[in-house]
């Protein structure tokens, strides 16, 4: 696919792994649609997207509602590309956790994005084209403590990718997933340091990865025409 000019609407674009992709596709010569659940874009990412030459527009919308995402995919109109990127945490060992924190990262993470892997396949498959990049996790893989809800949440999304890719690829239309290790962001900042220690430990690379690295495999999958059904793993080798 060539990207220049492609309409690219990537959910939970604010901050972090969604930000960086919507740069790393704007600079690619992507119209990029941006969304949150924010009012408003933050104005140091629209100042670079700005700065980059983007064409950009934010629609807030929150991707866990049923009527919020039918209400933006009449706003954002045709897309060629969705990252659905939107997801939240709410860790607690199993013991612990409550039901409706299981509930809520559920309903966000597997629930939204099914709901805008949907709206999003129906307006592709009329055109017979278009890519879908869903954002799962290393721990929808193997799991993790304390992470019980977001590893059944991503460990969904990669099977609800899987099959979308099977039942889209006869129109012509892509469904991949990414799935990040410890990534450099918000989340991991407030680690505590011997947590972050623990981590480096298995990781082959001996680093945290940048978002950057996660929005570089976004953009392969879209340009990549051979590629359906596939986890692209981008973790420094932590899951070796």
């Amino acid at each position: 696919m060539d990207l220049k000019n492609k309409r690219v609407l990537i959910t939970g674009s604010t901050q972090g792994i969604g930000a960086a992709t919507a740069l790393a596709f704007a600079k690619r010569g992507c119209q990029v649609l941006l969304n949150g659940r924010r009012p408003e874009l933050p104005a140091a990412l629209a100042k670079e997207l700005e700065e980059s030459g983007a064409k950009f527009q934010y629609f807030s919308a929150d991707v866990s509602d049923e009527a919020a995402v039918k209400q933006l995919f009449k706003e954002v109109g045709d897309v060629d590309i969705v990252v659905n990127n939107a997801g939240i945490t709410r860790d607690q060992i199993l013991i612990g956790m409550k039901l409706a924190d299981f509930d809520q990262v559920i309903r966000v993470n597997l629930r939204g994005s099914f709901m805008v892997l949907q709206k999003a396949l129906k307006k592709m498959l009329k055109k017979r084209s278009g890519v879908i990049i869903n954002m799962a996790s290393v721990v929808g893989q193997h799991g993790n403590a304390g992470q019980a809800n977001y590893a059944a949440s991503k460990a969904g999304v990669i099977a609800l990718t899987q099959t979308a890719a099977k039942e889209a690829a006869q129109r012509g239309v892509r469904v991949n997933a990414i799935a990040p290790g410890m990534i450099a962001s918000e989340m991991t900042a407030v680690l505590a340091d011997e947590v972050k220690e623990a981590a480096l430990k298995q990781i082959p690379l001996a680093r945290f990865g940048q978002a950057g690295e996660v929005a570089q495999a976004a953009v392969f999958l879209a340009e990549n025409d051979y590629v359906t059904g596939q986890t692209i793993v981008v973790d420094g080798g932590m899951t070796i």
